[in-house]
């Protein structure tokens, strides 16, 4: 392995961890950032890289929220393992939210890769997703919103959240950003919001994951020893800077709400539109 494309895969990684919970877009992000120190790898492989690496990301919210998640239970009476019914139900809610981005995914996942996934959407995204957030939080200033925890979302919340995770499918949208201005649209806090958007990632994420790893497997046949250990790299870090990015964002949604992220993202997009108009001026 080379040790610049080592760091490289670091700084992705670190990306990745931050990007992935905050609502500004990792996927964008990363395609940036590649844009700007192409990782020396083929495309096939970068294409899987990207979505593979949220695997770490995944790991850290297992971790974190483990006692929420974990359906099996000891009964302190009984001293008895069981099933706890309200961990079950949020799973269903969970698994209900993915329906909908996970059927338009698979349909059309070769086609928004060949058609979106460029600066030019990314940055649309980014500035449009931001004043959306600006307006949204503006117009929720000092509303106390109806459903405070993810025991107050309902199977047709669920839904309607996925519905939105749909739009996260066009590069720049950003995963936790859709789904969190919908949750913030229907009445769900932020913090719950935040946390329910968490936990939908499992899924989302371990899924499209198996996808683009399969996928990857019948075109190329298997990994070099190289590409291997690029992967784990970037999955760990990812994993170890995902801890901190998800402490960080329940913490700051308890005080704050999301217009600094929506100001952030518009002033990415407005960088990278600048960027790719200025150059073709002075050519």
């Amino acid at each position: 392995m080379d040790f610049i494309e080592i760091l490289k895969v670091i700084f992705l990684g670190i990306v990745e961890g931050i990007t992935e919970w905050l609502p500004v877009s990792s996927t964008g992000h990363m395609l940036l950032v590649d844009a700007l120190f192409s990782l020396s790898a083929t495309d096939a492989f970068k294409e899987m890289f990207f979505v593979v690496i949220q695997l770490g990301a995944i790991l850290a919210v297992v971790v974190l929220f483990w006692n929420k998640l974990f359906p099996v239970k000891r009964n302190e009476e009984t001293k008895k393992l069981g099933w706890d019914k309200g961990i079950l139900h949020l799973w269903g809610k969970v698994l209900v939210a993915c329906v909908p981005a996970g059927i338009i995914g698979i349909l059309f996942d070769d086609v928004l890769e060949e058609y979106l996934h460029t600066p030019l959407i990314i940055s649309i995204m980014l500035i449009a997703y931001g004043i959306a957030f600006i307006i949204v939080e503006r117009y929720n200033k000092g509303k106390t919103l109806p459903l405070q925890t993810t025991d107050d979302i309902t199977y047709k919340h669920a839904l309607i959240i996925g519905v939105f995770q749909v739009l996260s499918l066009i590069p720049g949208t950003s995963r936790s950003g859709a789904t969190i201005l919908g949750a913030l649209l229907i009445g769900i806090s932020r913090p719950a919001g935040a946390e329910f958007t968490f936990y939908l990632a499992i899924p989302v994420m371990a899924g499209a994951s198996a996808i683009k790893l399969l996928k990857f497997f019948l075109e190329s046949g298997g990994f070099m020893m190289a590409e291997l250990g690029y992967l784990l790299i970037g999955t760990v870090v990812a994993f170890g800077i995902s801890l901190l990015a998800i402490k960080f964002l329940m913490n700051f949604v308890k005080k704050h709400d999301f217009q600094l992220f929506g100001w952030y993202r518009i002033a990415l997009g407005v960088v990278v539109i600048g960027c790719l108009v200025i150059p073709p001026l002075f050519a």
